[in-house]
């Protein structure tokens, strides 16, 4: 697939949902296994044709159908802000905070993406949406606590 849409949930978003899947350029999860709610994810078009410029989130009701879709703008949450920088591109240009997938590349589209404030608002959607989905891990990893070790200090003899 041209936007590499299994390797940027899997590798780069890393979302904790145990009952999940990518089909096609969406991904799909059961935040919580015993709700009829599901959350689907997947790129948010633009007006030209394979130019993505966030991702579309959308809860969705197992009868009902689809309850809420959100769009979470790449460029709102800094996403391509380093690449974009380096490109020469400001807010408001051709190009800033979109991916495309023309090319048909080796190379996923959205390589260098920072997905830290992506994550925070993907798990902010989620938790309002489907009571008793699991937070998503935002910040860096935990410190691990250093077990104390026992001092001993040589015997002094006199």
């Amino acid at each position: 697939m041209a936007l590499f849409t299994e390797q940027l949930f899997a590798d780069h978003l890393t979302l904790p949902y145990p009952e999940a899947a990518v089909v096609g350029d969406a991904y799909y999860a059961a935040p919580v296994p015993d709700l009829p709610l599901r959350l689907r994810i997947d790129f948010a078009s633009t007006i030209r044709s394979g130019r993505y410029d966030g991702l579309r989130l959308q809860v969705v009701h197992m009868e009902q159908g689809r309850i809420d879709t959100a769009v979470l703008s790449f460029a709102d949450y800094g996403a391509f802000e380093v690449r974009d920088r380096r490109r020469g591109k400001k807010p408001g240009q051709d190009g800033y905070g979109t991916v495309t997938d023309w090319n048909h590349s080796e190379h996923a589209p959205w390589v260098g993406i920072n997905v830290t404030r992506l994550r925070a608002a993907i798990d902010q959607y989620v938790r309002l949406w489907i009571p008793g989905a699991p937070p998503l891990r935002t910040g860096p990893p935990p410190l691990t606590t250093p077990v104390p070790q026992a001092r001993t200090s040589p015997t002094r003899t006199r």
